[in-house]
């Protein structure tokens, strides 16, 4: 196992226990939490248009408005996931989304997945499926019914690759490598929650729809 690795399991389980402890101890702490989440990630994400759009005003100000609106809603979905079981199984989806993909395509390697991020590869999406099913052992409550947890899993795990492209996207034509250095060793924060800003707002529509 590699340093790079252990760094990011270890990353997870602290930036875990911050959101346990704030999503069960106190509503407002849990919405303070949400506020401060989504302004680090506006910032890092409205530098990256910036160094991409340098002189183009008009289309900085279009994606500001559209990734404030986005975030809005991201603080409302979460803000009603407040003590709620669901909320820790959609960052547990995540969380062995990204360690699998890591897992997988760093041992495995092979084929690249797109000229989008050259590091991720075929491997490494096929292990973030796989290792997001173990989601269902870890959660009792997802066994009721084994092939809707499944097909959930393996959905929201592609949601989660998803946002995680669309960030490398914009971060690979601003030339950087990360979004920021909120995180030491690791990046910006948006470089760690990239997936679980994307995914859980479309679980949120879909258990409201559906469940």
């Amino acid at each position: 196992m590699t340093l790079n690795l252990l760094n990011r399991i270890l990353t997870s389980i602290i930036l875990l226990i911050i959101l346990y402890i704030f999503l069960f101890f106190n509503k407002f702490l849990w919405l303070y939490l949400l506020i401060l989440i989504s302004f680090i990630s506006f910032n890092e994400f409205n530098t990256l248009i910036k160094k991409i759009y340098k002189k183009k005003i008009k289309i900085s100000k279009f994606y500001n408005f559209l990734s404030l609106i986005y975030l809005f809603f991201f603080i409302y979905a979460a803000y009603d996931y407040y003590k709620s079981l669901s909320l820790l199984i959609i960052l547990s989806v995540c969380i062995l989304s990204d360690t699998g993909g890591y897992l997988f395509g760093k041992s495995i390697g092979g084929k690249k997945l797109t000229k989008i991020s050259p590091n991720k590869t075929i491997s490494g999406s096929i292990g973030s499926f796989l290792c997001s099913l173990f989601t269902i052992i870890i959660f009792d409550s997802l066994q009721q019914d084994i092939f809707v947890s499944i097909f959930l899993c393996l959905f929201l795990s592609l949601i989660c690759q998803l946002g995680d492209l669309f960030i490398s996207y914009y971060k690979r034509k601003a030339k950087v490598k990360d979004t920021g250095s909120f995180l030491p060793g690791h990046g910006g924060l948006l470089d760690r929650i990239d997936g679980f800003i994307f995914v859980l707002p479309i679980a949120f529509v879909l258990e409201k729809l559906f469940l």
